[in-house]
């Protein structure tokens, strides 16, 4: 399946993934050949540290968010939080995203990509093992702030890293952190309340458990934090010249926000990322308020997080060979529509089956990163519309799980929130259809300039 994977990617993406021609010494990981400028000796011994360091990583990229999700009742009654501030608990994880992920590229050229993803893995164990023993609701934000820090610099790092060190095997690497990503998530959803009543029942010890497998994530980057490498010769061409320009003088300069495409891209990355993460904060309480007991709520959401895994796979090789994508976009928003509306009328009665359709509809987001790949006709324009699109997506995602907590508190039930965010599925279908059109950034782009030449404008 990886190999698979691979060379869909390599077909379908060969303006972002360069370097298969390379020659193998400019290849390797770390490799002092033409394609690299560290003088590291790489061994078999250090690219398995690395791949280990990676897998590591990506479990510790979700359990945060999940982990507090299984017990927000319990964190609500310990902390006296109300509904309004637990909404405003499960919107920190975007807003993080969106404001620390955009100085990871800048930190990792300052101080390189290892030491970054290092330190990123100490501030998310030094934040889960605060968090809970913070003594207060301001206390425990503020650490979960710190956690979630590391988790947006070593988000978006880790497909850098992927691309710089094994850009030869940038499928089945890029397959591997996925799973592990979503094992992660998984895991902590379905074993957060086993662990705590295996550790007596208190919520504390319970979400601090998840710091040890932080802190064993640290380890593996170690070895890589005096590593500062310069951008591979790989990556040159994708971030200085697309491939029909002979210089980068010639390049004239991509506005993407002239891209209607662009802005429907980043529409639909902001709607599928709201219902992702009302789903990874409310799923399990929604669950436990219909007399669902606590162990099987964090399995339900367990559940809606693991269909990432295969279909993670499934879905970019489908798209790919689509020449729109609109018809994914359409069953996959069907399926979200599906699950709210068994969430509404029968929650506990069919409640491993909405958590199944739950879990389809949020593999929109494999989907989105693929049509960011595809509406690009460059690897510059496939950066610049990857920035544009999960930058504004994340800030447009902000509100949603706040406001969800607000309608829960002031209705006292699930309806109006389910409501919401089956009205929020319509316009997410519809800007997908249009992010999904086969048609490239550049060329409207280029388009709308040429029309403003033509008016005069």
């Amino acid at each position: 399946m990886m190999g698979l994977m691979a060379s869909e990617e390599t077909r379908t993406l060969n303006s972002t993934t360069v370097g298969e021609s390379a020659p193998r010494d400019a290849r390797e990981p770390g490799s002092t050949g033409p394609g690299r400028t560290s003088a590291r000796a790489w061994t078999p011994w250090t690219t398995r540290l690395l791949v280990l360091g990676i897998i590591l990583a990506a479990l510790n990229l979700r359990p945060a968010i999940t982990s507090l999700g299984a017990l927000l009742e319990e964190v609500r009654d310990g902390l006296g939080m109300s509904g309004s501030v637990a909404g405003l608990l499960t919107s920190v994880p975007p807003l993080c995203f969106a404001v620390f992920g955009v100085t990871a590229p800048r930190l990792a050229r300052r101080f390189g990509p290892g030491a970054v993803v290092c330190a990123g893995m100490v501030a998310i164990a030094a934040g889960l093992l605060i968090r809970p023993y913070a003594g207060g609701t301001a206390g425990f934000l503020a650490a979960s702030a710190l956690a979630l820090m590391g988790i947006a610099v070593s988000n978006v790092l880790m497909p850098v890293i992927v691309k710089r060190f094994f850009p030869d095997r940038v499928g089945s690497m890029t397959g591997l952190y996925s799973m592990a990503l979503a094992f992660g998530t998984s895991i902590a959803a379905a074993a957060t309340v086993p662990v705590t009543d295996a550790l007596g029942g208190d919520w504390q010890p319970g979400l601090a458990v998840w710091a040890a497998l932080a802190a064993a994530a640290v380890l593996p980057w170690i070895p890589f934090v005096r590593d500062r490498q310069a951008p591979s010769a790989q990556e040159t061409p994708a971030e200085t010249a697309p491939a029909d320009t002979d210089t980068p003088a010639e390049r004239p300069a991509l506005r993407i926000t002239r891209s209607r495409t662009a802005w429907a891209l980043a529409v639909f990355f902001g709607l599928q990322a709201t219902a992702a993460y009302v789903t990874m904060g409310w799923a399990a309480q929604i669950f436990r308020d219909a007399g669902v007991s606590a162990g099987t709520a964090g399995l339900l959401l367990a559940v809606i997080m693991v269909m990432g895994v295969p279909l993670a796979f499934v879905i970019p090789r489908v798209a790919t060979r689509l020449p729109q994508q609109g018809p994914i976009v359409v069953v996959l928003g069907v399926c979200g529509l599906a699950g709210y509306a068994g969430l509404y009328l029968a929650p506990a009665g069919g409640a491993w089956v909405w958590a199944l359709l739950l879990g389809v509809s949020n593999c929109a987001f494999p989907l989105a990163l693929t049509m960011v790949g595809m509406r690009a006709r460059t690897g510059a324009g496939v950066a610049q519309l990857s920035a544009f699109a999960q930058s504004t997506g994340y800030l447009i995602s902000i509100p949603g799980p706040l406001l969800v907590g607000v309608l829960y508190q002031h209705s006292g039930g699930w309806g109006l929130p389910i409501a919401l965010m089956s009205a929020l599925m319509v316009p997410q279908m519809i800007v997908g259809v249009l992010a999904g059109r086969d048609r490239t950034v550049e060329d409207e782009a280029a388009g709308e300039t040429a029309a403003e030449v033509a008016t005069g404008r």
